[in-house]
């Protein structure tokens, strides 16, 4: 059986892991017979449908030149009369069975949860992030792990200066915090939050979110990646792949990668690096800065890795480069914290470190590195039947559908 799927998030295109998430569902949709209708806001680097009439105008916040143009956008960030008009149309041309949301914050904003429930269509979320308890999204201060704001003390946003260092900023996070509980925008108009970590589920509960309104479901992965097979012998090498920005953790691992004496290749960008580059100097660690890598580059490095390292210092929630990385048949080694953990079988498929602690990082990387070269291969075999078994597209597909079952969407029988 199939229906209409009306998928909602702020962009169209693949930004970060969570517009990916959001394209991929809908693809997997389509591809069951479903008619899946995006409805995001209008960005040039959007992926072309024939929806897109119907999206939001672009909102970034910051780049208005008046008092008054800011002021007007920054309501629109809060509660975006656009979108409910603009989704009103789109619901009356489509008429979805259920909606999915993931990421809405400032620029589709949650005014939409109220019309999805006055139109009486069930409504899911996605939590790829924290933001349903922490107004800064990821429980991070400037000086590391915070979860100051619990109880509903949401003026440490302001405080702290938690976005980007900015008080414009963290105060219209606050106000928007507020505004949004004050009228019970997700908690009394989404019927069920779908959480891809174990852990996000159990914080969540800790900031007092109903057990019952929050649904495990982990992320996937591409059985295509499983299925590729790179000509690349195992490099003598450890990998990053990732932002770099000072929660990833980077600045440890550098440390680590000195410290052990193991070599260290690092893909991607981010504000961090000119600061990274010079540590490695004045660390004397043998550490390789390669750039932005994607699609095939980025499978083949990661293939040819000892094994991929994720040094994260905050609560990261369900990192699919673990699952990417069990596909391509590599061993992991990651920090004990947020949803990392739980994606690890220490000694099976990889090993855990303690966050923020360069010696213990590298004591894991040079544990790692002990292990023979057949016997991480062993560890990625099994990372990958993991992966095949409990985080593959199909597993995703299937948990997906009875959680929409389970909505009453008739259907769906």
């Amino acid at each position: 059986m199939s229906g209409t799927l009306l998928a909602i998030n702020n962009y169209h295109y693949r930004r970060g892991g969570a517009d990916a998430i959001f394209l991929d569902q809908m693809d997997m949709f389509a591809r069951s017979g479903w008619n899946a209708v995006p409805f995001s806001m209008q960005h040039p680097d959007n992926l072309p449908s024939e929806w897109s009439p119907y999206f939001v105008p672009e909102i970034e916040f910051g780049r208005q030149g008046g008092l008054m143009a800011k002021i007007g956008h920054g309501l629109e960030i809060i509660y975006s009369r656009k979108a409910r008009q603009s989704l009103a149309a789109l619901i009356d041309q489509v008429r979805p069975d259920v909606a999915h949301a993931h990421n809405v914050y400032h620029h589709i904003s949650p005014a939409i949860f109220p019309l999805l429930k006055k139109k009486g269509i069930p409504t899911v979320m996605t939590v790829h992030d924290l933001k349903l308890a922490c107004p800064s999204y990821k429980m991070l201060a400037p000086d590391g792990v915070c979860e100051r704001c619990k109880g509903g003390r949401i003026y440490n946003v302001l405080l702290h200066r938690c976005m980007k260092g900015s008080i414009a900023l963290s105060g219209l996070v606050m106000v928007e915090t507020a505004v949004h509980r004050a009228l019970r925008l997700y908690r009394d108009h989404i019927d069920k939050l779908v959480v891809p970590s174990r852990f996000y589920r159990q914080k969540l509960i800790e900031w007092g979110w109903p057990g019952d309104k929050l649904v495990y479901i982990p992320n996937f992965v591409d059985h295509a990646i499983s299925e590729q097979r790179f000509a690349v012998e195992e490099g003598d090498y450890f990998l990053f792949a990732g932002r770099l920005a000072p929660e990833k953790g980077l600045d440890t691992l550098i440390r680590a990668a000195a410290r052990s004496g193991q070599r260290l290749r690092v893909a991607g960008t981010g504000p961090e690096e000119a600061e990274l580059r010079a540590l490695a100097q004045r660390e004397n660690a043998d550490v390789e800065f390669l750039g932005y890598l994607s699609g095939q580059a980025l499978h083949e490095t990661v293939a040819g890795a000892k094994a991929l390292v994720l040094p994260s210092e905050w609560y990261e929630n369900a990192p699919v480069s673990i699952l990417e990385a069990y596909a391509l048949g590599r061993p992991v080694i990651g920090t004990d914290i947020g949803g990392i953990p739980e994606l690890i079988k220490p000694g099976e498929t990889g090993l855990i470190a303690a966050p923020g602690d360069p010696d213990d990082l590298a004591g894991a990387l040079n544990a790692m590195n002990q292990f023979s070269a057949s016997e991480r291969k062993k560890m990625g075999e099994r990372g990958r039947a993991w992966v095949n078994q409990e985080f593959s597209r199909g597993a995703f597909f299937e948990r997906t559908l009875d959680l929409y079952r389970g909505l009453g969407i008739p259907s769906l029988g």
